[in-house]
């Protein structure tokens, strides 16, 4: 975990006082490398039902993709914004939900 060192003056001396800081997640970098990461999977996916048919996951997809069905551009366009938005959803409620906690259990852990 990164330290911040600061000098405290006492009678004897200057000494070094560590003071931990709270690890964060940031949303934005979170947010793009998660959003990045589903979209090439779901082309790696989309490459592997052409590839395999009989193996293929698309039905799943029809279920949890709100207007995608099975193939077409203007549908795998709109699977691959709804696996970027999905991951988007992701980041906006982790990230502010762990840098809350982390910060809280820093507070409690110094108590």
């Amino acid at each position: 975990m990164p330290e911040t060192v600061r000098p405290a003056q006492n009678g004897a001396g200057i000494s070094v006082v560590r003071i931990a800081r709270v690890p964060q997640i940031p949303l934005v970098t979170f947010g793009m490398s998660l959003g990045i990461f589903l979209a090439i999977t779901y082309v790696l996916c989309v490459g592997h039902d052409l590839l395999f048919p009989a193996q293929a996951m698309h039905p799943g997809w029809e279920r949890s993709l709100p207007g995608f069905s099975w193939l077409n551009w203007p549908s795998f366009i709109l699977g691959l914004i709804e696996s970027f938005a999905y991951a988007w959803y992701v980041a906006l409620i982790f990230c502010p939900l762990f840098n809350f906690l982390a910060a809280r259990t820093s507070r409690r852990s110094k108590a």
